[in-house]
């Protein structure tokens, strides 16, 4: 509006990415080669062997995740993706959401972990997950862009960013959510605060974590045509191209590909949550025995407990 003052927040901004690109350029090219070596690596080990191969080792781990049915439908679903001839930008684009995937819970686990024994981090830190939660994930391709320059790398960033937030926030809802019983009893015998978060807190909260992995995945996947975007390739390459040259054929069998994905490692990560659910409830039940009979230490200055009077007759 004319006559009212206005803050250069957008010029701060940009001379912001411009000190950094000019001053941290070294940095960011090593980071750019570190997730490009990975997105190769990754894509060349499930691109190189015949798809069968893929197909039969994807069907054996659903079947010993969820069963003969799930197994089952997991080699039709890739099956399809190889009919509609997407198998190599399936491919490349599941190469993309786990190198993402890999890099955000690296980071949001230690966070998550902090924030959950540091009221005071965990304060600051929400706030700011909130602001990555609800910024347009096309705003993170601006600095991406000028800092990591087009291909695979600026879309890995901006997944990075977008994808960690639930991480974070399940990470330390599950530590928080421990049984403070399970944790006395290992205060109790004498546990370190190391050892009681690497025994005990973190099996217990391992349910919780993995359906903050299972969000992290799947915020991954709703970035790929942005990184299409950005010279990414695999589906979302095809769905951008799709919606330049308006192809619908095109854009369903990419859009299919991205669902048949997405369902799969969904369901995968889902089984693995409900093991991990067994095995949390099992540590619960050792650690409240322990805690049942863990040793009472007398205070000092208080007085022995008295048997209670028995009146006879």
């Amino acid at each position: 509006m004319d006559g009212f003052f206005r803050l250069p927040v957008g010029e701060i901004a940009e001379q912001a990415v411009t000190w950094v690109v000019a001053n941290l350029k070294g940095f960011f090219d090593v980071l750019r080669t570190i997730f490009v070596e990975m997105y190769d690596a990754l894509s060349w080990v499930l691109s190189t062997p015949s798809f069968w191969v893929v197909v039969v080792v994807a069907a054996a781990i659903a079947v010993l995740a969820r069963g003969w049915l799930f197994g089952t439908g997991t080699a039709v679903g890739l099956l399809f993706i190889v009919a509609v001839d997407q198998w190599d930008n399936a491919m490349a684009t599941l190469a993309l959401i786990l190198v993402a995937t890999v890099w955000a819970l690296v980071i949001a686990i230690p966070l998550g972990i902090l924030a959950a024994q540091n009221d005071v981090f965990s304060k600051i830190i929400r706030p700011v997950l909130d602001f990555l939660q609800t910024m347009p994930a096309f705003v993170y391709l601006i600095p991406a862009l000028l800092l990591f320059r087009v291909g695979v790398a600026p879309g890995i960033v901006a997944t990075i960013i977008f994808a960690l937030a639930p991480g974070v926030r399940l990470t330390e809802l599950g530590i928080r959510g421990v049984d403070r019983e399970v944790v006395e009893a290992g205060h109790a015998f004498g546990a370190t605060g190391g050892r009681i978060l690497r025994q005990i807190q973190l099996p217990l909260a391992l349910p919780t974590i993995m359906a903050g992995v299972n969000q992290v995945i799947m915020l991954a996947l709703s970035m790929v045509v942005i990184a299409g975007m950005v010279g990414a390739g695999g589906l979302g390459g095809d769905i951008v191209a799709s919606l330049n040259r308006l192809d619908t054929a095109l854009g369903v069998e990419a859009g299919l590909a991205v669902v048949i994905i997405a369902i799969i490692l969904d369901r995968l990560t889902g089984a693995f949550g409900r093991r991990m659910g067994l095995f949390s409830r099992l540590v619960g039940s050792l650690g409240r025995r322990r805690a049942d009979n863990a040793p009472t230490v007398p205070v000092p200055g208080a007085e022995p407990a008295r048997p209670a009077p028995v009146s006879v007759g």
